[in-house]
């Protein structure tokens, strides 16, 4: 079964268990989902979409800090769960000692030596590790290989 349609199906459970709070967040990622497939006009697949719930995610997280900074706990709590919800979607992170190794490896492939290469690092990292680990954690240990 595709992300996609699990993730359908989840908003079909959450309807009939009236569970208001993850049947918004599901349908929040639905529409951005289909936005994303209007604009584009193709159809996404599980990568693609994993992409869409990433963004999702790093937009509740920014609203968290600034309903933080401005004492309103209350909607940062609401932020916190959609959180929750649309993360259950997103597929297992990866371990540093994962992503260093595929940081490695990447060197090797490309034969980077310094930080003039980072942009062809990342090109090869990015395809390989979107959706399975933070890739500013990527970028961070990319600069520490091609410094060292």
């Amino acid at each position: 079964m595709s992300l996609k349609a699990r993730i359908t199906e989840d908003m079909k459970t959450a309807m009939k268990a009236k569970e208001a709070g993850k049947l918004a967040a599901i349908r929040l990622l639905l529409a951005a989902v289909k936005q994303k497939e209007v604009d584009e006009r193709v159809e996404l697949d599980d990568a693609a979409v994993a992409a869409v719930i990433e963004k999702l995610v790093k937009q509740r997280k920014d609203s968290v800090t600034q309903y933080e900074a401005a004492n309103r706990q209350d909607l940062a709590d609401v932020e916190k769960a959609e959180i929750a919800i649309l993360a259950a979607y997103l597929p297992e992170k990866m371990g540093n000692d994962e992503i260093a190794a595929a940081v490695a490896a990447a060197v090797a492939e490309t034969g980077a030596k310094g930080p003039a290469d980072m942009g062809k690092l990342m090109a090869v990292l990015k395809p390989a590790l979107a959706g399975k680990a933070d890739m500013a954690e990527v970028s961070k240990l990319v600069k520490a290989a091609l410094a060292g």
